[in-house]
């Protein structure tokens, strides 16, 4: 790893496509209704819910995911391929452990694959955003 390889401009819009990302597969276009019943919410939790908190939250663990996964990219061969591949394989990590602690939660496989699919589909993005902007 050589840490003046990372575009931290790059860190910054691969770490926004997860919001991209999470706002489609958790809209109602996608997946919104079946992971709302798989977690058992009502619409008083939602609203209950800080956003400021959890979006704040989210852009930081986001920004922390690109910077790690572009430290692992920090390689003058790396491509959008390689960065592709390389963000794929950690959401493979993100994906076994989200279903690991889910098993143990007693949730449903349904809400796994939703959870750990957005948690693979954004880590390949954001490798290969990381990959092809260097």
């Amino acid at each position: 790893m050589n840490p003046s390889l990372i575009n931290w401009a790059a860190v910054v819009v691969a770490a926004l496509s997860s919001f991209f990302v999470g706002g489609i597969w958790y809209s109602p276009l996608m997946f919104q209704k079946a992971w709302i019943a798989d977690n058992k919410l009502l619409d008083e939790d939602l609203k209950a819910g800080n956003k400021l908190r959890i979006f704040g939250m989210t852009a930081i663990f986001s920004l922390i995911m690109a910077a790690n996964l572009a430290a692992f990219l920090a390689a003058p061969a790396t491509t959008v391929t390689w960065g592709a591949t390389a963000g794929a394989l950690a959401g493979v990590w993100t994906f076994s452990a989200i279903a690991i602690m889910s098993l143990f939660e007693l949730k449903p496989w349904r809400l796994i694959f939703i959870n750990g699919g957005y948690s693979l589909v954004s880590l390949t993005l954001m490798g290969a955003i990381l990959g092809a902007w260097r």
